[in-house]
């Protein structure tokens, strides 16, 4: 019998896995992080229902439920003349990666990933906010040079501590689309952020962990470059949004793995079980099809998007009973 970590090895190489990976009930994915602190404190309820935090780069955060990861409010950057004086995270001390380690020790057999608070496009558009950075981009170029050069550089700290501590693979946050669109040109993006992308991919390859990133939006234009980059698997909630036949014309034209739930968009607030159970079968069909290039994810905040976790456990099963490898003959 294949261990956890095998089977999401296997499934990100289009090996063959005994069954689909999944992160729901008994997990094949765990998680550790790093435990620098500069700036960050915790949620505090500050009155009116509104809780606030400040990150760990200094960036001021609201939301307005107990639950919810919020938004940024205030950037930590107000000027770009304050780079020069800006204390950055200091993310270079391996003792800071302690319970990394921990847990590859307590879980052996788990497929074990460090979380990296993202690349240059999702820290530094914090530190201005969006709309700031979007503008910076076009009119700041160099010092956006330098902003996101710096970045790397703590980025690239973590991914050597991580892979020292025993580390599969690191993940990442980065929302790059809209419902639409990309947020910047696709043009924009292989100019300045492919070969970011291609820089920190190729460190943790060649020290042996892979590469697992998060987006919310239609992004589309961007994921061929994504994968040239090396990214490993991309995390999408909103798979319906791309269209399952676009996900799979990708994995035909290489090692993509797509690790998402049932759509929490369009197809979970349905609430019809025929229809959810369908759509996991699809999933199953077109992206994983006995070969890996799939995870079966699990959306975790339920109560954010107003769902009762019962239309999610329909999903679960229909990944448990046909993501079966010895079992599995498909359907499409």
């Amino acid at each position: 019998m294949m261990t956890s970590r095998e089977i999401v090895r296997a499934t990100l190489d289009y090996a063959g896995p005994e069954r689909v990976a999944r992160s729901f009930h008994d997990s094949d994915i765990t998680c550790a992080g790093c435990s620098a602190v500069t700036h960050a404190t915790g949620w505090t309820e500050v009155g009116g229902g509104r809780w606030e935090r400040t990150d760990e780069w200094g960036n001021l955060w609201a939301r307005i439920d107990p639950t919810s990861k919020g938004e940024v409010v205030r950037g930590v950057l107000d000027d770009l003349a304050d780079i020069d004086a800006y204390e950055f995270p200091d993310y270079s001390r391996a003792t800071d990666y302690a319970s990394a380690a921990n847990r590859r020790a307590e879980a052996p057999d788990k497929w074990l990933n460090g979380f990296i608070p993202g690349f240059a496009f999702n820290i530094a558009r914090k530190m201005r906010k969006l709309d700031q950075y979007l503008m910076d981009l076009l009119l700041e170029s160099e010092r956006m040079h330098e902003l996101h050069d710096r970045i790397d550089a703590l980025v690239e700290d973590m991914i050597r501590n991580y892979a020292a501590a025993g580390v599969d693979g690191v993940v990442f946050c980065e929302d790059w689309g809209t419902q639409n669109q990309t947020l910047i040109s696709p043009d924009m993006w292989r100019a300045e952020f492919y070969p970011l992308f291609r820089k920190l991919c190729g460190i943790a390859h060649d020290l042996g962990i892979r590469v697992f990133m998060h987006s919310c939006g239609k992004i589309e234009a961007i994921v061929p470059g994504l994968m040239e980059a090396g990214i490993d698997a991309l995390q999408f909630d909103q798979p319906d949004l791309h269209g399952i036949d676009v996900l799979a014309a990708h994995q035909e034209r290489g090692r993509i793995t797509f690790w998402c739930p049932v759509d929490i968009q369009k197809t979970l607030p349905l609430r019809d079980e025929t229809v959810i159970r369908d759509k996991a079968r699809e999933m199953l069909d077109r992206l994983w099809r006995g070969r890996g290039g799939f995870i079966a994810g699990y959306y975790v905040d339920n109560a954010s998007i107003g769902l009762d976790p019962k239309w999610q456990e329909y999903a679960c099963e229909e990944f448990l009973g046909g993501g079966i490898a010895r079992n599995y003959t498909g359907s499409r």
